[in-house]
């Protein structure tokens, strides 16, 4: 049996990126980090109810500019290597906040607080060496011009430090998840880890056969093409048929159903209206292509779940908000992930918000462990033969 790879996390909000890597049986989060200490509380107390193991090197709520510093970059970098000889393959994951990058957010790329992170990320993976890495970010990162140049100057940075990079834009609706929601995904593996299975010639070539649809679902092509419903008038708990020739499962009523949404013990957090429900009346089922008060269809998959600058989500045929229970149903989450009832509502839903898709998480997994599977079903005698007639 494979041993299982660790994986050191870092911006690890409620950890939905983590649990999709361990729920493949395949991987082990060794070390967490995150900045915003309810995150961590998030994190701790879902992990706690869950009743996964913690983490052998500890939960750190640090600012990630701090691993720059000698001594905590030491003593990371101490860990790093004590994991190597218990997992054999280390890999660091993370998305570092994006706001920055993001079309609807404050656009402040690299120059931004936020965006700063990313060259961080990239500085400790460069400076440390874990075998393989995971790095996401939003596709304004990956799409708008200054931000691109920003993003090829990273990859400029890894690959001088020995990393091999494969990217994709992914969408969440691929796996499963019912948002569309685009990511800009970075992996790449270290030439010392490759070069345990393959020859260096080989090094980029092996990297370009990474299989990014290995573990997708759908074709995101064909299930926008279907015939979804657009808009419905609102109308309070009425009950509407199934359409047809739609993709049921991807669909938020689905995962409502799925996870059991009204006896989640996170049912009773949402947020209550200040000024009364009349604009919740007033709202059409499916009009969700304003900046805020986006009301859900209840037979078609949800916009990008993000709850910030003001963008509220509305419940597709009751007068309210939508409550954490059913926002973490649409971040495509096992019903048994609960939030703990002490943290504020702003940080509920904020860390969903900022959470990558469970189901897409765990895809992406899937598809690093085929990688190494892969990789490792190469290594023969032949290379080593090779190496000592010539």
């Amino acid at each position: 049996m494979m041993k299982k790879t660790g994986i050191f996390s870092f911006f690890a909000g409620a950890g939905f990126l983590d649990l999709g890597f361990e729920k493949t049986g395949k991987f082990e989060t060794v070390f967490v980090n995150e900045y915003h200490k309810p995150f961590m509380d998030i994190y701790k107390g879902a992990r706690k109810m869950m009743d996964t193991r913690p983490p052998k090197y500890g939960y750190e709520v640090k600012d990630v500019t701090k691993y720059a510093e000698t001594e905590e970059l030491e003593k990371l970098s101490s860990n790093l290597k004590d994991a190597k000889h218990e997992y054999e393959i280390t890999g660091f994951i993370g998305g570092p906040p994006c706001p920055d990058f993001s079309v609807g957010g404050k656009n402040k790329g690299k120059h931004g607080e936020n965006g700063k992170l990313s060259g961080t990320y990239i500085d400790l993976i460069t400076s440390t060496k874990p075998d393989f890495f995971l790095f996401e970010n939003v596709k304004g990162l990956y799409r708008t011009v200054k931000h691109r140049e920003f993003f090829e100057a990273l990859k400029t940075k890894l690959k001088s430090n020995g990393y091999y990079l494969t990217e994709n834009l992914i969408n969440a609706i691929e796996y499963g998840a019912p948002q569309d929601r685009q990511r800009i995904i970075l992996i790449g593996f270290h030439k010392s880890f490759l070069s345990r299975y393959v020859k260096p010639a080989k090094f980029q070539q092996t990297v370009d056969e990474f299989n990014w649809t290995a573990h997708t679902i759908f074709d995101q092509k064909e299930i926008f093409r279907k015939d979804w419903p657009l808009q419905d008038v609102f109308a309070e708990n009425v009950e509407r048929a199934v359409p047809l020739n739609i993709t049921e499962e991807l669909t938020v009523q689905h995962w409502f159903n799925k996870n059991d949404v009204e006896n989640h013990p996170n049912a009773v957090h949402y947020f209550q209206p200040r000024a009364g429900l009349a604009k919740f009346m007033t709202i059409p089922e499916g009009d969700d292509k304003k900046k805020s008060y986006k009301r859900l269809h209840r037979w078609r998959y949800s916009p990008t779940v993000a709850y910030g600058n003001n963008e509220v989500h509305l419940h597709p045929f009751l007068p309210r908000r939508l409550s954490v229970a059913e926002s973490l149903s649409l971040q495509s989450l096992p019903k048994d992930f609960v939030i703990p009832a002490e943290i504020s509502l702003s940080d509920m839903f904020k860390t969903i918000g900022n959470g990558v898709p469970y189901l897409a998480a765990r895809g992406l997994a899937n598809t690093i462990a085929d990688f190494i599977t892969n990789l490792q079903s190469k290594t023969n005698a032949p290379i080593y033969e090779e190496a000592h007639s010539s």
